[in-house]
């Protein structure tokens, strides 16, 4: 039996690592070939165009390049179909040539599916007489919000607090001066449960529209296609819901850091007599609320200390940063030529 030499052509960075994670991958029982050969390799191969048949083309010569028998690409690109469904998998059987889009797999448990979805393509590939499907669709009800859940857990949300460490000293300044200030204790406790509630929307939605407006992140379709509307709309939606999950995660953050700041050293009764009211201890925990709506306020102002490439690499997985940099790139080029003459002069 004859080695089958496979390749794993990954974007950079978390395509790359699940690569690795996988490579030793074995052939489903009753396998014609030997074993498999995998070899890793870390390529931009969706870089500058976002069609698949584009990135198959590109996998075809890395396979030509490497001497491999056949290819599978893993990339964070959503992929579309000429319907407009999107897709899982999308092969050339005759290539030997396929890629995989990870968050269509819905962001839990990657390695296990990556592991079963790329042992399945090469074994179909590996074998003339497979039936296997060669273009898997996401289901029409449900698989645009699993490829949604995908892109956002590839974004990492729970890093948004640590990318921003302006913000984050910012907020935590401000909490630490609001915890012990007379005044924010009278407005902590006139508030009502629902107005308070309100606060902590307001503030999560007001820090979310700032890091959007002051980092730029909102993107524009390419062009007046259907097609390109409907990706910027899918890019758009995935950045609000990567920024809340992060800004709320930094608001639970705050919340437990000012509880137990304001636990260590205030005392209820002596705030209290400075006030001339009655405090108990669950009158803390009402303060620690009212103080991590205004600190996350605070710290999403201290954000706009970051520069617009700190916001985004916090805000966006590799792949998608690279992207926005480089319509970003391709934009502005297209601004200076505009403003050009045929002799290269501005008009």
């Amino acid at each position: 039996m004859n080695l089958l030499h496979v390749g794993l052509v990954a974007d950079p960075a978390s395509p790359t690592q699940m690569a690795h994670r996988i490579k030793d991958l074995d052939p489903p029982k009753g396998e014609r070939h030997g074993g498999w050969d995998v070899e890793v390799v870390s390529e931009p191969f969706t870089t500058g165009s976002e069609d698949v048949d584009t990135a198959l083309v590109r996998l075809g010569d890395q396979a030509h390049q490497h001497e491999w028998d056949l290819v599978v690409g893993l990339t964070e690109l959503p992929l579309r179909d000429d319907d407009g469904r999107y897709l899982l998998v999308e092969a050339d059987p005759h290539q030997r040539t396929a890629v995989l889009s990870l968050p269509a797999l819905g962001g839990l448990r990657m390695q296990a599916r990556t592991r079963r979805a790329v042992r399945t393509l090469v074994g179909g590939m590996a074998d003339p007489t497979s039936e296997e499907e060669h273009r898997i669709l996401l289901p029409r009800f449900g698989g645009r919000w699993r490829l949604l859940a995908g892109m956002v857990l590839a974004n990492r949300p729970w890093l948004l607090v640590p990318g921003l460490k302006s913000a984050l000293v910012a907020a935590l300044a401000t909490g630490a001066i609001a915890t012990i200030n007379s005044t924010v204790w009278l407005l902590a406790g006139s508030l009502s449960s629902w107005r308070l509630l309100v606060a902590t929307i307001a503030s999560v939605a007001l820090v979310v529209a700032w890091l959007v407006i002051d980092g730029k992140l909102w993107d524009h379709p390419d062009d007046d296609s259907a097609e390109a509307r409907e990706r910027s709309r899918l890019y758009n939606i995935s950045t609000l819901v990567t920024l809340t999950a992060g800004v709320l995660i930094c608001y639970a953050a705050l919340y437990v850091v000012n509880l137990l700041w304001a636990l260590f050293v205030l005392d209820p009764s002596v705030m209290g007599g400075y006030l001339n009211t009655s405090l108990g201890y669950d009158d803390i925990f009402v303060l620690a609320w009212f103080v991590a709506s205004a600190a996350t306020v605070g710290g999403g102002l201290g954000s706009g200390l970051e520069s617009d490439e700190a916001i985004r690499a916090a805000a966006y997985s590799k792949r998608e940063e690279e992207r926005r940099n480089r319509l970003a790139h391709q934009r502005n080029s297209d601004r200076r030529q505009s403003g050009r003459g045929p002799a290269g002069r501005r008009r």
